[in-house]
């Protein structure tokens, strides 16, 4: 019985697809962990929605966090479908002008749809009803991170799903280690992560969109029993 995770998808299906049956061989018996940022981006965020789906349907132990992207589109749906709401909501870093300049507009294509409230309710409850955090064994796995200015790190959704630089607070881990995406990295520092015991935190991001980055545009999936690390480049967007 294994545990994988795979960090942000972002649209890409036919990557996650190799990853999950070629590369990883998912079994019933497994568990996965998907850690957010399934939309956006790249081509198919519907495709990668569906086949998540498939999988959990089929009695697959699939878990997927909501990331920072994924709020990206339930705010935009929410204030299309009730525009008064929009000065009390916002969104984070903008409107949804900025959610287009990050992606948004490549899951709307693959939806069909012109606007984020046109997207078939099912998809959007089915995001909502993602967790925004895991733990798990010696881990606590998450999306972006915690913040540890409060009592209660779990206290604060927005900063699981959105924060990037924070002081981690190790008493307040309770012995666990952060598994994370959210903030892609090259492969040499998540390697650095994987063998060091100098950090608190395991970044999986490695940027599966990044195509002209060294260092990036793979999807990777880590083994938390053994730390295999699986890095597979991106099949969607060559």
């Amino acid at each position: 019985m294994k545990t994988w995770v795979i960090p942000d998808v972002h649209g890409c299906l036919l990557t996650l697809k190799y990853v999950v049956e070629e590369m990883i061989h998912l079994q019933k018996k497994d568990t996965l962990f998907i850690l957010g940022d399934i939309v956006d981006r790249g081509p198919n965020s519907k495709g990668v929605i569906d086949y998540i789906m498939i999988l959990e349907a089929k009695g697959y132990n699939v878990t997927t966090l909501r990331g920072n992207h994924e709020d990206f589109l339930l705010k935009a749906a929410e204030m299309e479908a009730n525009p008064g709401l929009f000065a009390r909501l916002g969104i984070r870093g903008g409107t949804i002008k900025d959610w287009f300049k990050h992606g948004g507009e490549d899951t709307l294509n693959s939806f069909g749809v012109s606007k984020a409230n046109q997207i078939p309710e099912y998809y959007l409850k089915w995001i909502k009803s993602l967790p925004l955090y895991v733990s798990w064994g010696n881990y606590l796995i998450v999306h972006a991170g915690f913040n540890f200015k409060n009592d209660d790190i779990f206290a604060d959704e927005e900063a699981m799903m959105w924060s990037r630089d924070y002081e981690i607070d190790v008493e307040k881990l309770g012995g666990k280690k952060i598994i994370h995406g959210h903030v892609p990295v090259d492969l040499e520092f998540l390697f650095s992560c994987l063998n060091s015991n100098r950090y608190q935190f395991i970044a999986l991001d490695n940027g599966v969109y990044m195509l002209n980055r060294p260092g990036y545009g793979n999807l990777t999936a880590l083994e938390l029993n053994s730390l295999d690390l699986k890095i597979q480049p991106n099949l969607d967007m060559q």
